[in-house]
This record gives structure tokens, sequence and C-alpha cells, in this order.
């Protein structure tokens, strides 16, 4: 235990008595006579807790209350007195004080307290450093891509963030819907208050309705308290509502009403409790299709699909590839605590052909697994899965591409596409729609890389 504590008290028997105390449950402990003297040693030195007398000649425990707050933010300040008031502790507190002790001093609530506040504080320094891990993480400059899809995506987020409107984020699995959600969040009016995920996939049948908008207790076995939903845990924020096409009828209609009302109601009460959130939600289905096959509410589809962000899939954001692949290697570096410097081009020329059908989790957990196996600067084709070694080996095309990225990126879509072209004909919308890409994407593709029907 290091923690250090500062005591402040003109009352010489008081704060030598307290700092031995304190010292012998293992904290380090100075003490100060006064007001003045205490801004001294907090100016030379850092303190995790100042426990300071109110009353006290020149500079009072008030005035050392601010003046700590303004050198330290983080430091705790306790202030004890003989001369309770509710008016004072209610004053104290306002002014950012951490708690109040009432003289004659008890040592044992003394040691206590200050347990309690040690371990708040390093939930909320934990707190904060994991938040700010988060934002950083998700911050809309860390959403990677140069090409003309991501472009879109990223001119579209900055139109929506500001906004109230409920946006439906669509593409397959693992292309950072996410990602997306976040990003719109943090760039949002919202960004301060809470950003609460939930994998609709994952709830269990029975507990849809608990689990977004709370019971009561009593409401059902097992309910032996009140508990608050997911959405009131958004209240003022944001709710990201994943996989949202895996949602029961029965919830639909409920969540329907939230939209509508802007209020939810526990399960087992008959009070509604108004509500002020903003809904993001992503699929992996094609909703408009699950409308028409009754499987999912037109309502509702509407409701949410007032903006829809599109995502792109990673086979048709190739040229991105590379950055992607140095932003993963940057990160896993520094959780790893390696020193890869990138992949070499062989095993750059593999991505670039690859299908990843996983999207960017596959490709980012391909670069973890590389990055760990790596003993050399550069990913080499050794650090990479059996099946992608024996792919490269079957692909000549591949040990016949330039060097040049762009170049090889180039050569490799051009194939790609020709064949599919080939494979269908030439008919440009069936061979899009087997490629994943819409027709006017392919006409430009056709432009850019010079492919002309046979």
């Amino acid at each position: 235990m290091n923690e250090n504590i500062l005591i402040v008290d003109d009352e010489k028997d008081i704060r030598e008595s307290l700092s031995a105390v304190l010292q012998s449950e293992g904290y380090l402990c100075a003490i100060a006579e006064n007001g003045e003297t205490a801004i001294e040693k907090l100016e030379r030195s850092n303190f995790d807790i100042i426990i300071t007398d109110i009353v006290m000649p020149n500079l009072d425990g008030m005035k050392l209350l601010d003046k700590a707050l303004q050198i330290s933010p983080n430091t705790l300040v306790v202030l004890m007195t003989a001369y309770a008031s509710i008016e004072t502790a209610v004053s104290a507190l306002r002014k950012g004080a951490a708690d109040y002790l009432l003289k004659p001093i008890e040592f044992d609530e003394v040691i206590m307290r200050i347990k309690q506040m040690l371990k708040q504080r390093q939930l909320i320094l934990e707190n904060k450093l994991l938040k700010q891990q988060i934002d950083k993480r998700f911050d809309f400059d860390n959403i990677i891509g140069k090409s003309e899809p991501m472009q879109e995506i990223y001119a579209m987020i900055k139109q929506i963030s500001t906004a109230p409107t409920n946006v439906l984020i669509s593409g397959a699995s693992g292309t950072g819907k996410e990602l997306i959600a976040r990003a719109i969040h943090k760039n949002s009016n919202r960004a301060e208050h809470p950003f609460i995920p939930v994998n609709c996939g994952a709830i269990p049948q029975n507990l849809y309705e608990s689990e977004l908008f709370g019971y009561k207790k009593g409401s059902f076995t097992g309910a032996n308290s009140d508990k608050d939903g997911l959405f009131k845990a958004a209240n003022t924020g944001t709710i990201f509502l994943d996989e949202v096409g895996e949602l029961p009828e029965s919830v639909q209609v409920k969540l329907l009403r939230v939209l509508q009302e802007k209020e939810i109601r526990p399960v087992g009460s008959n009070t509604v409790i108004k509500i002020d959130v903003r809904i993001l939600a992503a699929t992996n289905k094609n909703l408009y299709e699950e409308v028409q096959e009754k499987k999912f509410r037109e309502d509702l589809y509407y409701r949410l699909n007032v903006v829809e962000l599109k995502l792109p899939a990673l086979s048709e954001r190739k040229e991105d590839i590379p950055l992607l692949a140095d932003h993963f290697i940057r990160r896993f570096n520094e959780e790893l605590n390696k020193s890869i410097k990138g992949v070499d081009n062989e095993v750059m020329r593999i991505f670039l052909q690859y299908e990843w059908k996983g999207n960017l989790r596959e490709l980012e957990n391909m670069i973890e697994r590389a990055v760990l196996l790596c003993e050399s600067d550069y990913i080499t084709v050794k650090a990479l899965p059996a099946f992608m070694q024996q792919n490269n080996q079957k692909q000549d095309i591949v040990n016949n591409l330039p060097y040049n990225l762009s170049e090889a990126l180039e050569a490799v879509e051009k194939q790609h596409i020709t064949r599919i072209l080939k494979e269908f004909n030439w008919n440009r919308n069936e061979a899009a729609q087997k490629m994943g890409i819409d027709t006017s994407t392919l006409y430009r593709k056709m432009i850019k890389l010079s492919i002309k029907p046979e």
C-alpha cells in the first residue's frame, strides 16, 4: 500500500495521532499545521488524499479545498470539523469534497472511509482510462479506408452523426457495423452520454423484454428486486441493436411502441418511463426481403431505416487492405509487445487475391495470428495458416504480379472481374450480383481497368 495522505490541522495532537494510526495501516503520511504549508507540500508532492480541518487561521479548510482541486484535480479532499452543520457539509460536497468527517475523530471509521474512497477512486480512474482507450479505438479517424465505397460511408457519417435520426447499418458479418455505430455516437451531441451495444441474437427467447425494458420485483420467479433494462441504461445516449433482424415479433411490437411513444414499460409494471434514446440498428440480413416474407414488421422496418448505411464487403474495397493490415499490425504490436514492421510483398499479394469471406474480422484475426507467430521484422508466408500457404502455391498469378501494390491490386481485380464476366457471358447484372456489388460499381471498375467484352 503506497497511497500518500496529507493531514492538515492546527492542533498538533490531532494531526500526529491521525498520522500514526494511518501509518500503522500502511499509508504514507505527511502533516501540515496550516493551509499555507499544505499548499506548499501539495505543489512539491503528489497526494492521493488530503484530510483537513475546516476551521484554521488564515487559509481555512474550504479555501484549501478550492486551491487543492485546482492544483491536483484527482486528489481526494476530506474535510473535518467540530462545528457540524448540514449547510457546511452540503457546501463542502458541492465544492468537490470527497467526504466529510466530524470531530472527535473515530479512527476505525476514518480507516474504513479512506479504504472506500480509494477503491472508488481507482474504479473511476480505470473507467476513465477504459473510456479513453475505447474512444481512441472507435474514433472516426480510426475507420480505415481510402476506397470509393468507404469515402461514401465517411461522407454519410458526417451528415447523420449530429441528427437524432434512427440509422440502419447493413452489411455482412465482420464488415465493422459496431465500429461505424460507435463512430456515429462519438461524433454526435450524445457523445458524453452512454453507448449501449445489444447483441439481439444472443438474448434468450424468454428474456428479451426484461433485458431490454427491465422488470419490477416479483414480476416473475427470480425477480427479487427491480432491474433497469438496457433502454433505460442508454437514456440520453445511444442504444445499438446489433442483429436486429433476430428480434421475435412480440418484441418487435414493443420496440415499435418505444420508437413511437419514446417510453418503456418494465415487465410487471403499470407505469411507463419516458426515455430519450437514439437507436442505431444493424443487420447482416436483407431486412426488406424479411419484410416481404412477413418475418419482420414493415412498420418497424421503416421506423428503423430512416437512413441506411450499407457497408461494403472487404472484397469490394481491396485497395484498403494494405492500410488495414498496417493498422492491425500497429495495434497488435502494442498489445502483444512486438515490433513487426509490416508484411512482405508475397503475403500482400496473397491478401489481395484472397476472398475474405469473414471480411474485416477475418483479416484482423489473421494479422493477430501472424504478428504473434512472426519471428522476423516482416510477416512472411510462414506465419500464415496452412490453407493460405497451400492456396498460394496453387495460384500462379500471385507469383507473376508486379511488386508495386497498386499495380498488383489492379491486376488481380481485373483478372477476377474478367473471369466472372466470362462465366456469365458478359451479363453485367448477373456478374455484379454474383460479386456482391452494384451494377454501377461494376461499370466503373470495367472503365477504370479497361475491361471490354470479347
